[in-house]
């Protein structure tokens, strides 16, 4: 099974924001098993936009950020985890399904990290 894991809770005691941010990085690296050649993180919310935005986010956008980012995580670990699977079976996985996945993926990207950049 594919774990996309947040930064140890111990490790973001000092700052709030370190599992926000890791979790959006776990998320678009993963993207590179998917799309290895492809475009990259580039038009990606970046870490430090996140970081910075996260204090006036305000407790209710925080929750939900946290919610959203966690199911956002669990979905791209199983979509990630069933091309995989395909390769281990000595399967080429279907471009048009990882191509489809990566898009998914980079929607959620930016859908999850407008709740705490508005």
């Amino acid at each position: 099974m594919l774990h996309l894991l947040p930064l140890d809770a111990a490790e973001s005691a000092n700052r709030p924001y370190d599992e926000a941010v890791s979790r959006l990085s776990a998320v678009r690296h993963a993207i590179r098993l998917v799309e290895p050649f492809g475009h990259g993180p580039a038009s990606d919310p970046s870490d430090d936009e996140v970081a910075d935005a996260w204090d006036a986010a305000g407790e209710a956008r925080r929750r939900w950020f946290g919610r959203r980012s966690e199911q956002m995580v669990n979905a791209a670990a199983a979509g990630i985890e069933a091309l995989l699977a395909e390769r281990q079976a000595d399967r080429e996985p279907n471009t048009e399904a990882g191509q489809a996945l990566t898009d998914q993926i980079r929607r959620e990207l930016a859908e999850v990290a407008r709740v705490v950049l508005v």
